[in-house]
């Protein structure tokens, strides 16, 4: 599986090991990506990502999962990813009904 983040997109970036001498090597910028458990409150189940540690920052920022998701942008999501999005705001309208009830 790739080292990308389910929901920025982050992924390897590459550059060169410089020595003191100045000789270069290619190396590989890794992506810090953890596979985590997210819990989305409109669907109301967990939801398991590849994701970085800085998104899961963004994450907590954000209120959660579902008001991250809402506010992302489809172009930087996997697909995955997508496919929760669509499915948090088909359920959205249904979960604001039974919270104002």
């Amino acid at each position: 599986m790739a080292r990308r983040c389910e929901l920025t997109g982050k992924g390897v970036l590459t550059g060169n090991n410089v020595s003191h001498a100045h000789n270069k090597t290619r190396r590989r910028f890794l992506p810090n990506v953890q596979e985590m458990a997210l819990h989305s409150d409109v669907l109301g189940r967990a939801v398991r990502l590849k994701i970085c540690v800085s998104a899961l920052r963004t994450v907590e920022k954000k209120g959660g999962l579902d008001a991250y998701l809402t506010d992302a942008k489809d172009s930087q999501l996997s697909l995955k990813a997508r496919r929760l999005k669509r499915a948090v705001a088909k359920a959205a309208p249904a979960a604001e009904a039974t919270a104002a009830a």
